[in-house]
């Protein structure tokens, strides 16, 4: 008897926030099996799917970086994969990978559409290749080491900064010898960036006395802005910026829900502090990953780098709601939906 492929697919786009059994729909369907594969091709399981804040962006219908995902077509998504089949010599049953399988259970993918764990140095855990060696992470090495570029002594602000992209940039900027400024929704997540991260202060936007904190962690103005929220955070931070300070485009989580959009009011401060304000996208820089894996493996190997991850059970079904969930900040570092456990015994199909 064939196997169901449970399938998650755009079912209308949000025109703010992503509603629960409306935006997405549940589509089941026979699972592939290994009589389907052409050569160079491999039939996986999802183990391990991220999730992202850029997932907002994707259902958009305007000209991105990406095209949006369509109306009925498979959710977009990163995926930590198991091998059931293969006729590709870059992969053998039993191996996991990585790929953008979407948020289904089962799929065929050719060569070039998915990534060993060869190319993950220090594996452990086939999530890391979605949290502490997968996009987030090479997302706050490419933004920070490469774009930023911290110098000991600066003062560097991340916002999100209890995120899976955000934790880690204010890592680096501290293993680059720069002091570091935290903002975090919460005294917990606060409390979690200093004592287990090590960022220098860590605040908490939601709290009475933010914007007076906030005026006494810049006394000395903001060399680097790390940006993941926009909104009035990055208004607060371009008020507060050093001349020739850099800001570092990443992300606009605040407004991803938003009908209209809020741009930035202090604009001004852009060109009275000389201020470079620059956007990115870490597939621009693909030809650094190799580089950056290997970086941030060695510091984790070494104790320098610490990863965290908030993994959400329940399977494929829970995914919607996880994702409506992270736009609410329920997450501390990375976070994964278990599709399926890894220590789990394959699928036949």
């Amino acid at each position: 008897m064939a196997r169901d492929n449970l399938s998650i697919v755009l079912a209308e786009r949000p025109t703010t926030d992503i509603i629960p059994g409306q935006t997405f729909t549940q589509k089941t369907s026979p699972a592939p099996t290994p009589a389907d594969l052409q050569d160079g091709q491999i039939l996986v399981e999802t183990l391990y799917l991220s999730l992202d804040p850029a997932m907002r962006g994707w259902l958009r219908d305007m000209r991105s970086y990406l095209p949006p995902v369509q109306i009925g077509e498979t959710m977009r998504g990163s995926c930590a994969c198991r091998v059931l089949a293969s006729k590709s010599k870059q992969a053998k049953e039993g191996d996991i990978v990585s790929a953008l399988t979407g948020w289904t259970e089962f799929a065929i993918l050719p060569e070039g559409r998915f990534e060993p764990a060869s190319l993950y140095p220090g594996l452990q855990d086939p999530k890391d290749m979605l949290s502490a060696l997968g996009m987030t992470s090479l997302t706050a090495w490419v933004g920070m080491s490469k774009i930023a570029d911290p110098k000991p002594g600066e003062l560097v602000v991340v916002s999100g900064a209890a995120g899976a992209t955000g934790s880690v940039a204010g890592q680096i900027a501290k293993l680059k010898g720069a002091r570091v400024v935290g903002i975090a929704g919460g005294d917990d997540k606060c409390k979690w960036l200093t004592e287990e991260l090590g960022f220098d202060v860590a605040l908490n936007y939601k709290a009475d006395d933010f914007k007076e904190k906030f005026a006494e962690a810049t006394k000395d103005f903001i060399d680097v802005y790390y940006d993941n929220v926009g909104g009035d955070i990055l208004d607060m931070c371009l008020m507060r910026a050093k001349e020739h300070a850099r800001f570092i485009e990443c992300g606009l989580v605040s407004q991803y829900n938003a009908a209209k959009p809020q741009g930035p009011r202090a604009f001004s401060q852009i060109v009275t502090m000389r201020i470079r304000m620059q956007g990115f996208i870490v597939l621009d820089h693909v030809k650094d990953f190799p580089a950056a894996r290997a970086e941030l493996a060695q510091w984790i190997a070494e104790g320098k780098l610490k990863k965290t991850e908030t993994v959400v059970r329940g399977g494929l079904k829970v995914a919607e709601q996880a994702l409506v969930d992270l736009y609410k900040g329920i997450n501390t570092g990375k976070l994964i939906v278990e599709i399926k456990n890894h220590n789990e015994t394959p699928s036949k199909l």
